[in-house]
């Protein structure tokens, strides 16, 4: 299969590459650029040298056209530009933007200050979430992957909410990120001397994921949720800890609760499911597509604690998205993702 990246020299997009180029179903990778055209990417990132040395390509339609699947990894308000000319000419699309996850276009210009992506468009691409949107993802020509925050809060919660056990009009949810969340693009937040033994939160009460979140609760679900959702920075280079409170529905226990997730991923192959286990850390899912999740309730207060953690730029991005190209392209949904967890 010929893969096109588009916005390869991202964090997403050489993560894309890093899993690409060991996929037994992919014999190409080419990689495109809106503002770094014709340097060789491998002298910009010397890890690629020997691996992938051909230059960048500017983006053209025309080219794009002639390949099997293509990845956007590119800022808010970019693919929506692009990827709407490209449906239902042949390659297969997948966004890792945010610009065709939010239904409503007022509500995605609100949050993300851009113009929204055609309507049209929106209207079919299909919410990448593969544990819950298998079905419609195989058949679908668009893929909106879903963002590092919603994967991480939503794998967690969906079970939970679907069975009636945690109240969803009263959801908070604490979620702390590494840099790497921000893209590769300098900023006083992320410079070494801000980040550097601190700790901060942002975007506080105004997360542009919140929506995203609200969205495919209601979505698969059928229940209107109410989420404070906040973000915070740690000084880290990756990994994702996004953790949930609940008041308990329905008098429902932890059993209840630890087992409607095993049994909502029982045949799952990237969530895995924990007990009760004392020290819950980033470091379990490090540079995998594992989602790892467990719920400690509180008979005290009478609400259940939940905690997922991922890798923001696997499960939260690059890996989430092969893993919809494989569903997509009728590849065993593991292809290419069948990695051990970096514990050092």
């Amino acid at each position: 299969m010929k893969i096109g990246i588009i916005g390869a020299t991202g964090y997403g997009g050489l993560e894309l590459i890093r899993i690409l180029h060991t996929h037994p179903h992919v014999t190409e990778i080419h990689v495109f650029s809106s503002s770094e055209q014709d340097i060789q990417i491998s002298n910009k990132y010397a890890h690629l040298v020997n691996i992938i040395d051909h230059s960048l390509q500017p983006i053209e339609i025309d080219r794009l056209k002639e390949l099997n699947v293509v990845f956007t990894g590119t800022p808010a308000g970019v693919a929506s530009t692009i990827l709407p000319a490209l449906i239902g000419t042949g390659p297969k699309l997948i966004d890792l933007s945010g610009d065709f996850r939010i239904q409503d276009p007022a509500i995605y210009e609100a949050w993300y200050n851009h113009k929204p992506a055609p309507t049209d468009a929106v209207q079919k691409a299909i919410y990448g979430l593969p544990e819950w949107n298998k079905p419609q993802i195989q058949n679908a020509e668009l893929i909106a992957n879903p963002g590092c925050y919603p994967t991480a809060t939503l794998l967690s919660l969906l079970p939970l909410i679907k069975e009636g056990l945690i109240d969803p009009s009263q959801l908070y949810t604490d979620a702390k990120s590494g840099v790497s969340g921000a893209g590769n693009k300098p900023s006083q937040l992320t410079h070494y001397s801000e980040l550097n033994e601190n700790f901060s939160i942002y975007k506080i009460n105004a997360h542009q994921h919140i929506p995203e979140i609200e969205q495919t609760i209601e979505t698969l679900t059928t229940k209107k949720p109410l989420l404070t959702f906040n973000t915070h920075l740690v000084p880290m280079t990756r990994g994702i800890m996004a953790t949930s409170y609940a008041p308990l529905a329905n008098g429902a226990t932890q059993q209840q609760l630890t087992e409607a997730l095993k049994t909502r991923y029982a045949n799952e192959p990237f969530v895995r499911i924990h007990d009760n286990k004392p020290v819950f850390s980033t470091k379990q899912v490090y540079g995998s597509n594992y989602c790892d999740i467990q719920v400690v309730v509180d008979p005290r207060t009478n609400r259940a604690t939940i905690v997922s953690v991922i890798d923001n730029l696997m499960k939260g991005a690059a890996g989430q998205a092969v893993q919809n190209m494989n569903l997509l392209c009728g590849f065993d949904e593991t292809a290419g993702l069948d990695l051990v967890p970096l514990m050092i």
